[in-house]
């Protein structure tokens, strides 16, 4: 039986089979000759108050699974169920004149800080938009709500009138942040949002956005591939490859003891400062399963030094483990794998 989410009164997004496929078009007359698997159906849930990090290479799906649940893109299908308010409203479904009301609870904060900036806007025109927009606030309220986010993510108010390119990459990335807490969110989707960032401004973004989330009280979804940066910032983990959720835990669990190879060996590329803790650096052979063309069974038994023939040939289903762990994998009973500390 496989392992699905284990919602409660407490949460706030429960996703449920979520699968986004994008055709593959030849020819003449281009005609869909296959799908990209970005997606393939997941299932996971977030609390209230709580951050989940959704972890993996690049191309596995984390960052269409967030344009997926704020909408940006359209699902395939599955469910995307919002509790707004004491009732749970279906994202995928919801007809696009009904999205602009729920978008003021559900915002992004997009990866890089120079193309998601309009470079002909000013500050207070960047992050007054949603506040216009919606009619919360415009004149001099406007200018003072502005000036009011602008000091919560560190910036002067009187920079107001400038505009993007007077300013480096990490305050960029600030301007994003006040602008996807104009509105006041309850659910942040934080799309690998200090990834573009030299590794000095980095800290000062994750504690910023630490700091946020207990002062503006944010249930976040943060999207990364860098697990030390994961386990900063985390309550729960969700890991992904090509496309599907192969293990999720709670942080502390899941660096010291993985039960997917997959984690392991992402884990085994995290940086130790103390030489004497550093342990073997597994190195995976081969490229990223294709999303078009995955093999048949596990898409990671190719790349798998545990792999045994079953795995080749049968999908494993996502169950539990036990205390909040589920993962995908034919062996995760029988295997003990290396985390770290």
């Amino acid at each position: 039986m496989a392992a699905v989410a284990t919602p409660s009164d407490r949460t706030l997004l429960e996703v449920k089979h979520l699968t986004k496929f994008f055709p593959i078009k030849r020819g003449l007359l281009r005609r869909v000759v296959g799908h990209v698997r970005a997606v393939d159906d997941i299932s996971f849930h977030v609390d209230q108050g709580e951050t989940l990090g959704l972890v993996g290479e690049s191309g596995c799906g984390k960052t269409t699974t967030g344009r997926c649940i704020v909408r940006a893109l359209d699902p395939t299908s599955g469910q995307v169920l919002f509790r707004d308010g004491g009732r749970l409203v279906d994202v995928a479904s919801l007809p696009a004149r009904d999205l602009r009301q729920l978008r003021r609870s559900i915002q992004m904060i997009f990866q890089d800080p120079f193309s998601s900036l309009n470079p002909r806007m000013t500050l207070l025109e960047i992050v007054g938009e949603p506040l216009l927009v919606n009619g919360v606030a415009r004149g001099k309220a406007l200018e003072e709500r502005v000036a009011t986010l602008l000091r919560k993510v560190g910036l002067r108010p009187e920079y107001m009138r400038r505009y993007p390119h007077a300013f480096s990459g990490g305050e960029r990335q600030r301007i994003g942040i006040a602008r996807a807490l104009a509105l006041e969110p309850r659910l942040v989707i934080a799309d690998e949002p200090v990834s573009a960032l030299d590794v000095s401004v980095q800290a000062q973004i994750l504690n910023l956005l630490q700091d946020l989330r207990a002062e503006f009280h944010l249930t976040t979804i943060f999207v990364a591939h860098d697990l030390s940066v994961i386990k900063h910032i985390s309550d729960r983990v969700a890991v992904m490859y090509v496309g599907k959720i192969v293990e999720v835990a709670p942080t502390r669990a899941l660096f010291a003891q993985p039960k997917h190879p997959y984690t392991e060996a992402l884990l085994s590329a995290v940086p130790k400062p103390d030489p004497r803790l550093r342990g073997e650096r597994i190195i995976l052979e081969g490229d990223v399963a294709n999303p078009a063309n995955p093999p048949a069974g596990c898409y990671f038994h190719p790349r798998c030094r545990y792999a045994i023939p079953r795995c080749h040939v049968e999908a494993p289903a996502l169950e539990d483990a036990g205390e909040g762990h589920l993962v995908a994998c034919h062996r995760a009973r029988e295997l003990h794998l290396a985390g770290v500390r």
